[in-house]
């Protein structure tokens, strides 16, 4: 125990050092090394590693950050992660940084990508934009032309190339963080208590901030220590968490979610670490092709991707049927387009399926739950209470 909560305590450290101190100090270990900074909600960081750079995620500065020159930027009516993320690089906090990229979420990280280009801030900066067309021979070869783009955009700085060797070694790397990342969420489906959602958040929070090989070591040795007898159980329920996949919620809010009765057994809080379901390819000549493969083949539904084929609201009704959860929480950021726009589309779902939920917003920068505690605890209640219900009844 004593081992798991010195991790714990680490990775708190880690996700949270608005300096990235850590991909600082790796970059200065060795000449040529980049840092690409990359924002919500998935970007492949094998293309980075294979390059000679670490890709860094950029999450915000959320309770941490006070937002003064990032109000300039943007409207009151848009979400908060955009103005702490330029609040951070207006206060050099990513001077370290060699370029960003800039995945497709929506209007707002596009305009954030503009304003970085317009303030010269870092050496490239790409707006990378995913397939929404998952043929193989549209959007798979499309999205194989972004990520050389990206290798460009490196190589301009390093002079490195991303080979088929170096490729297929970062794939196996990620591959492996992905499996150890899915093996506790397998543990914590069964027995939750022996790590908590904000324990847990840390650890995959710290990931996106350290080298793979850092990240994986931590990992293992999580595994290792929750296959144990830990814990105490308690009296709570099992939920899904949706929507919190692009900015995200203050630790108080998911440590009140817990506390108010609840076992979140799956979520897409860190959803870019867990994008790809199952391992990619990493014995081809054609890494790249394998990369964007998994992506129209073994990608998570998430708010961004309109996939017609394969509706979101069932991907999310299996999860919480293959996770044994009694509901789900949507928690959208305020202000989130997509997320807000999908959000009736699944409760009408879950009506017709009877699968029980409750919905609020948030925001990253806002500490104060008492009223989400007080919800979230009185839907964890009526699922004790009224179990063997169909949810039209409790909702009618």
């Amino acid at each position: 125990m004593e081992v798991l909560k010195a991790i714990i305590q680490r990775c708190k450290h880690l996700a949270f050092d608005l300096n990235f101190s850590r991909a600082k100090d790796w970059k200065a270990e060795a000449k040529g090394r980049v840092v690409v900074g990359y924002m919500p909600i998935y970007f492949p960081r094998e293309i980075v590693h294979a390059a000679g750079g670490m890709a860094v995620g950029i999450f915000g500065g959320g309770d941490r950050k006070q937002v003064v020159k990032g109000d300039a930027y943007y409207q009151s009516y848009i979400c908060h992660i955009p103005r702490s993320i330029l609040e951070l690089a207006l206060d050099k906090q990513m001077d370290h940084f060699d370029g960003f990229v800039f995945p497709s979420i929506c209007d707002v990280i596009r305009n954030l990508s503009g304003i970085f280009k317009q303030k010269k801030i870092g050496k490239f900066v790409k707006y990378m934009d995913f397939p929404q067309n998952f043929l193989p021979e549209i959007g798979g070869a499309f999205y194989q032309e972004e990520m050389r783009h990206v290798l460009h955009l490196i190589r301009e700085i390093n002079g490195r190339e991303a080979t088929a060797a170096s490729l297929n070694h970062a794939i196996r790397l990620y591959n492996h963080n992905r499996r150890l990342i899915e093996t506790i969420y397998d543990i914590r489906q069964e027995y939750p208590w022996r790590l908590s959602m904000e324990e847990f958040y840390y650890i995959l929070r710290a990931g996106t901030v350290i080298p793979v090989e850092e990240h994986n070591a931590i990992l293992e040795q999580v595994c290792e220590r929750i296959r144990k007898d830990i814990g105490t159980p308690q009296d709570k329920v099992k939920v899904v968490v949706s929507g919190a996949f692009c900015e995200q919620p203050a630790i108080g809010l998911i440590r009140a979610i817990e506390e108010a009765g609840c076992y979140v057994v799956d979520d897409d809080y860190m959803l870019g670490s867990r994008m790809i379901t199952g391992d990619i390819a990493d014995d081809t000549d054609k890494p790249l092709e394998a990369i964007a493969h998994a992506y129209l083949t073994q990608s998570r539904y998430s708010s961004s991707i309109y996939d017609v084929n394969d509706p979101k609201e069932y991907r999310l009704a299996k999860i919480v049927r293959d996770r044994g959860a009694d509901g789900v929480i949507f928690a959208s950021a305020s202000f989130c387009d997509p997320s807000l726009l999908d959000a009736p589309i699944f409760q009408n779902a879950f009506n017709r399926m009877g699968i029980r939920y409750i919905a609020f917003q948030y925001s990253e920068n806002i500490n104060q739950f008492k009223v989400i505690k007080e919800q979230v605890g009185a839907f964890s209640d009526s699922i004790k209470l009224w179990e063997d219900e169909p949810a039209e009844a409790i909702y009618a």
